[in-house]
């Protein structure tokens, strides 16, 4: 099932990338395929709905921003600390022969219809999937603008039904310390824990992504389901996600365990609030060459319009 409707914050796809980037997308849905009756939906499948930044970020104010990073750089170039604290680490150690299939995702805690689905069984239970271009920002000053496929948390939340005490949702990665020697450290205090308030969840543009680029996730970049919230800082999409639960207290997060002082529960694009040890208000863009450059960070990395009333009142200094 696919979606095709026209919000605010969409572009064209003319306007970011061509559509040759896009041709391995039935490569994509024939893979899924097994999982979501194939022989059902894949003859009659329209166009996926294809999602974009603000309409303020056109190409004549912005171009570096709207151009999607290549797909190689997004493969290479990522944190996933369970597989090395280096940018080529999760490339070359998270593809050692481990297995994201069969996976189980778990969703519990205050709602009244918790449940424990096969991932391909839970992708037909939220209705299949969509694209979506989103802006990535790292907490690290660096950025890419990346084609996602997968479905709204909103979806989630429905099928969940919380209860009136749940407000906020926790996010669980995976724990597997016998196939991730990096789970074996003490360094961290695993498993990776993330969290958004309920209202952050159900806004539109909060994700989860099960490919890229067309295609399913690979182990580097959070197979095979993972978070995606584009207007905050990256350490926020918790990738490899095993449970989710809807709790009443706001949730412990790895990086806001870790160094409080640095990573906020929030952990929202802010060009105005510096990291301790560097500035926040330019980024690096991945993929621009060794020449690319900087370009400015936006608020909300660019979305403000569509999040801003999450924080209405919110002192984002203080809450960062």
């Amino acid at each position: 099932m696919y979606i095709r409707n026209k919000l605010s914050w969409q572009l064209p796809d003319s306007a970011v990338t061509s559509q040759s980037n896009y041709v391995g997308r039935r490569q994509f849905l024939r893979t899924f395929g097994l999982g979501l009756a194939a022989g059902a939906l894949l003859p009659s499948v329209a166009p996926a709905a294809t999602f974009g930044f603000p309409d303020s970020l056109n190409a004549a104010e912005s171009l570096p921003g709207v151009k999607l990073t290549p797909y190689d750089n997004i493969l290479a170039y990522n944190n996933f600390y369970e597989w090395g604290l280096e940018k080529g680490d999760p490339k070359e150690n998270s593809n050692n022969g481990w297995k994201t299939e069969p996976w189980t995702i778990e969703i519990g805690g205050m709602c009244t219809k918790p449940g424990k689905y096969d991932v391909d069984d839970f992708i037909k239970a939220v209705g299949g999937i969509e694209q979506r271009n989103y802006r990535h920002r790292c907490v690290e000053a660096w950025s890419m603008v990346i084609p996602w496929d997968g479905f709204a948390l909103s979806k989630v939340v429905a099928m969940a039904q919380p209860k009136p005490e749940a407000k906020y949702l926790q996010f669980t990665s995976f724990m597997d310390p016998k196939n991730c020697p990096a789970q074996r450290s003490q360094d961290f205090p695993w498993p990776y824990t993330e969290g958004l308030t309920l209202p952050e969840s159900t806004n539109e543009l909060a994700f989860l992504a099960t490919g890229i680029y067309g295609k399913p996730l690979l182990n580097q970049n959070g197979a095979p389901i993972r978070l995606v919230v584009p207007w905050k800082y990256g350490f926020k999409g918790a990738k490899s996600l095993v449970r989710i639960d809807f709790v009443a207290q706001q949730p412990k997060t790895l990086w806001n365990q870790m160094a409080p002082n640095e990573y906020g529960f929030y952990a929202n694009v802010n060009p105005g609030v510096d990291h301790p040890r560097w500035s926040q208000k330019t980024e690096r863009i991945i993929g621009a060459g060794f020449f690319g450059g900087r370009q400015p960070t936006l608020k909300f990395n660019g979305y403000e319009k569509e999040v801003a009333g999450l924080y209405a009142g919110l002192d984002l200094r203080q809450n960062f």
